[in-house]
């Protein structure tokens, strides 16, 4: 079976000098193997393909016989690691907390234990009969997201 520590290594080593960045890795237990990179300015097909043929050329096919498989991190999944929150800051997001609540808005920051965002929502203006529209600022730890994804609109 091959190593998914060995497999992240190659990746590391190929993404030296790069502006991408690995999301995720897995190896299944058929040895498929998944790689997923991403970039500030997305993906090109032709650096998958290197990628690929640089990972095919540390394997060895004589020992292990498995399926590769490199891309990037799709447009619509949920965020799998910080650097992805930090590439949509400006940008619509939707999250999911864990208790259920969706909520929708702008990217305004991100650190290591939260983010924020600026949404739409209700809110009660004193002396007023109906709650009004307003952008509320929401920060959400990390701890209570389900996840987050970026909010593609067609305006």
């Amino acid at each position: 079976m091959i190593d998914k520590r060995s497999v992240c290594q190659i990746v590391e080593e190929w993404l030296e000098d790069k502006e991408y960045f690995l999301v995720e890795v897995s190896v299944t237990s058929d040895d498929k193997i998944v790689v997923e990179i991403d970039h500030a300015e997305g993906v090109w097909i032709e650096d998958c393909v290197d990628l690929s043929r640089f990972i095919e050329s540390k394997l060895n096919r004589e020992e292990d016989d498995y399926e590769l498989e490199v891309g990037s991190a799709g447009v619509g999944q949920p965020f799998k690691v910080l650097q992805q929150y930090y590439n949509h800051i400006g940008r619509e997001v939707e999250v999911l907390t864990r208790k259920g609540i969706k909520l929708t808005g702008e990217l305004i920051d991100v650190n290591e234990t939260e983010i924020k965002i600026i949404c739409d929502k209700k809110v009660k203006v004193e002396g007023e009969k109906r709650p009004k529209l307003a952008s509320v600022e929401e920060v959400i730890p990390f701890e209570n997201i389900k996840y987050t994804k970026y909010l593609i609109t067609f305006k």
